[in-house]
């Protein structure tokens, strides 16, 4: 490939990741989301997270840290369990754009950590759905924060 070609396709193909430095991975951090953060249920998801300032963290390069998790107790197998998450992060990821824009826009680091809560294995189109019901339940609460703040 060439230099000119890798360089016309790299921002495009950037924009729709879930790279390292995005995932909600330190369990100092997860632990504090689950005692500290909000919550709310979009059926079978319970989203937990919580809205920081830019300014309070050190990575600011990446204003969204996810994290998705699926109960062992529900899903005793671990082909479940993976795939559920790998459907979610990929809704996920082809979703979040707008939601990352609003929050570089007003300056806030969200920390975001979905629990599939379900009793069987959704198809994609499922959780697609579900995921963007999510995304605009997160999108009114980052407007309810910035009114209540100004």
């Amino acid at each position: 490939m060439t230099d000119n070609l890798r360089k016309s396709v790299h921002p495009v193909a950037k924009q729709f990741t879930l790279g390292k430095n995005e995932r909600l991975k330190s369990r100092k951090q997860i632990e504090q989301l689950f005692n500290e953060g909000e919550k709310f249920s979009v059926a079978p998801f319970r989203i937990f997270y919580s809205l920081d300032s830019l300014l309070t963290i050190h990575d600011s390069q990446f204003t969204i840290h996810f994290g998705v998790g699926v109960s062992s107790k529900n899903f005793k197998k671990a082909v479940d369990r993976n795939r559920i998450k790998r459907l979610t992060r990929e809704a996920w990821r082809t979703q979040n754009i707008q939601l990352k824009e609003k929050l570089q826009a007003n300056e806030k680091h969200l920390n975001l950590f979905v629990i599939y809560t379900g009793k069987e294995l959704p198809d994609f189109k499922t959780v697609k759905d579900k995921v963007a019901v999510a995304l605009k339940k997160l999108l009114q609460k980052i407007d309810e924060n910035n009114s209540s703040n100004s």
